[in-house]
């Protein structure tokens, strides 16, 4: 059974920086890629950004590119998003979700439980 335990949410005031990570667990579980979605109450969820496990290629959406960074750590199963100079339209749930890769890399079939992250303006 592969859980995925987020962590780092809360409020930032416009400007500020948060951090997320989320954890694989699973005794053998190895993803090929991981990534962060996000959702808005009345709004379905989006992509945010995305990291290939044996690689390291990522892929981010328009509108938070240059501002977040996503990374991992292999060792962990942990995946990382850096989130900076952040826009009262960041705030949202953000998910955590894993891929096995069983019929595309960014197949995404594992969700974390999200985790709350507001900027203030």
């Amino acid at each position: 059974q592969v859980q995925l335990v987020e962590s780092g949410g809360g409020l930032v005031q416009t400007g500020g920086s948060l951090r997320l990570s989320c954890a694989a667990s699973g005794r053998t579980f190895r993803p090929v890629a991981m990534g962060w979605f996000r959702q808005s109450p009345g709004k379905e969820r989006e992509f945010v950004a995305d990291i290939k496990w044996s690689t390291g290629s990522t892929r981010y959406r328009d509108s938070v590119k240059g501002r977040f960074t996503i990374s991992r750590d292999n060792a962990k199963n942990t995946v990382y998003l850096q989130m900076d100079s952040m826009k009262p339209e960041d705030t949202a749930a953000y998910y955590c979700a894993a891929s096995a890769g069983a019929s595309s890399p960014y197949d995404y079939n594992y969700w974390g439980q999200g985790t709350q992250v507001t900027v203030s303006s």
